[in-house]
C-alpha cells in the first residue's frame, strides 16, 4: 500500500510538473503587443502568415544578400546585415536568424544586447575583440576573449556586448542567434539618442557626469549600423 502511495504521489508530481511548463508564456516576438478589441485595426504579431505548403519552391528557402559586403564608411567603421524571417520569409516559425558583421580598421560593433536571442559569433576574417557583461546580480562580471579566424563565441540572450576589429585590415563575421526576431538595443543610442530625450537630470544621476555632458551626448548623430 505504501509502495501504490509512492507512485501515486510520483505521478501527481509529473503531472503538476507538466501543466507548469504548458501554463509558461511563449516568447514574445516583439518589444510590445498591445491589446485592442477591434480586429480592423490590428496587425498579426509572432510571425508571418504562412505560405501554402503546395506553392512552396527551393527559392524559399534560399537567400543570398548575407554574401555581399556592408558599408563601413561609418562613425563606427562596422556593418551589420540582418536576415531575420522579414527579409528572408523562409525562418518564419523556425527560431533562428543570422547576422553578417563587416568591419573596417579598427571598426567596432558598439555596445548592444538582443532582448529575444542568444547569439554565437564565426569570424570569417580578421581578428576581434569581443565580450559581455553579466547581470547586476552576478556582479556585472566582464568576460572577453580575442577571437581569430574560425573561433568562436557565444553571447547569452539579453546580455550587453560588442566586437571590436583590433587589426589593421578588414574584418568579417557571421552570428546566428535563437530567435527569427531577435531584436537589437544599442546601448549609447538608446539611452542618448531616444525620441523623445530622457530627462538630462535622469542622465546625470545615473552616469555621474555634468548636465553639459550629456547634452552634448544628447546632440550627437547616434548610428544604427544595423541594417536588412
Amino acid at each position: 500500500m505504501g509502495a501504490n502511495c509512492k507512485v501515486v504521489a510520483c505521478m501527481g508530481f509529473l503531472a503538476m510538473t507538466c501543466l507548469v511548463g504548458y501554463a509558461s508564456d511563449p516568447n514574445q516576438l516583439q518589444g510590445f503587443c498591445i491589446g485592442i478589441n477591434d480586429p480592423n485595426a490590428a496587425v498579426l504579431v509572432n510571425g508571418l502568415f504562412c505560405k501554402n505548403p503546395k506553392n512552396v519552391t527551393a527559392n524559399d528557402f534560399f537567400f543570398e544578400g548575407i554574401a555581399i559586403s556592408g558599408n563601413t564608411k561609418n562613425k563606427e567603421g562596422s556593418n551589420v546585415t540582418l536576415v531575420t524571417a522579414t527579409n528572408f520569409p523562409g525562418l518564419n516559425t523556425l527560431d533562428v536568424s543570422m547576422a553578417r558583421i563587416d568591419f573596417a580598421p579598427y571598426g567596432e560593433n558598439p555596445p548592444h544586447l538582443h532582448p529575444r536571442g542568444t547569439e554565437i559569433l564565426t569570424v570569417l576574417k580578421g581578428t576581434l575583440l569581443v565580450g559581455f557583461i553579466t547581470s547586476n546580480q552576478d556582479g556585472n562580471r566582464f568576460f572577453s576573449k580575442v577571437l581569430k579566424k574560425g573561433e568562436m563565441f557565444v553571447f547569452p540572450q539579453a546580455l550587453i556586448h560588442f566586437q571590436l576589429n583590433v587589426g589593421k585590415t578588414n574584418a568579417v563575421a557571421i552570428a546566428a542567434l535563437s530567435s527569427q526576431n531577435p531584436g537589437v538595443i544599442t546601448i549609447g543610442k538608446a539611452l542618448f539618442g531616444s525620441k523623445p530625450l530622457i530627462s538630462v537630470n535622469v542622465l546625470t544621476k545615473a552616469f555621474q557626469l555634468n548636465k553639459r555632458t550629456i547634452r552634448y551626448l544628447q546632440s550627437q548623430q547616434w548610428l544604427d549600423n544595423n541594417h536588412q
